[in-house]
């Protein structure tokens, strides 16, 4: 029931935009949780020498280069395929990347709409002068005003942060998977 009664609170203080921000910052957790673990490379070594030791016999690693290496070793070398297995793997890789991208632009603009929300509240407040109301008065919508603002800020910002070093992961495994692609064709 505490966590109830909590929620509630950061519903009051956020006023209407505390739920979507909340969902928000949900939705952003679950999305980057799931880049991280499709961005798991598999192994520290090389492309070079994954891919010698995998023509050697040997497994490749867990992972997303050591599934293309998977894909290539084990299905027709003809460059058509090999160009699809490289551009399905990196496909993949942009899994959520738009979603963590749309979150992070949105959370700040939430935060902004209760911003406005809470100093509407205030400005209403002071034309009626009422410094104590049922709504809480002028103290009420300056304090829905910043809080809205911070909670926008604390989803987008982490958010930004976490996205770009896992934009920077996707963008070095897709460079890996290519030169995986063109060791293939070099077999073929």
């Amino acid at each position: 029931m505490d966590v109830v009664s909590s929620a509630l609170d950061l519903y009051r203080q956020g006023g209407f935009v505390a739920l979507p921000l909340l969902l928000c910052s949900l939705a952003l957790w679950y999305a980057l949780g799931y880049r991280l673990q499709l961005l798991r490379r598999g192994s520290k070594l090389p492309v070079d020498a994954l891919f010698d030791r995998v023509q050697a016999g040997e497994e490749p690693p867990r992972g997303v280069l050591g599934d293309a290496l998977r894909r290539l070793t084990g299905e027709s070398h003809h460059p058509d395929h090999i160009d699809t297995v490289v551009g399905d793997q990196q496909a993949e890789l942009m899994a959520f990347g738009g979603a963590v991208a749309g979150v992070v632009a949105v959370a700040p603009l939430l935060g902004l709409l209760g911003t406005v929300n809470g100093m509407i509240e205030t400005f209403d407040s002071l034309a009626s002068m009422a410094l104590f109301t049922r709504g809480g008065g002028i103290a009420a919508g300056v304090s829905e005003a910043l809080f809205s603002t911070q909670m926008g800020l604390v989803v987008a910002i982490p958010g930004a942060i976490v996205g770009r070093l896992l934009l920077r992961a996707q963008e070095r495994l897709t460079d890996e998977l290519a030169e995986l692609g063109r060791r293939s064709k070099e077999l073929a």
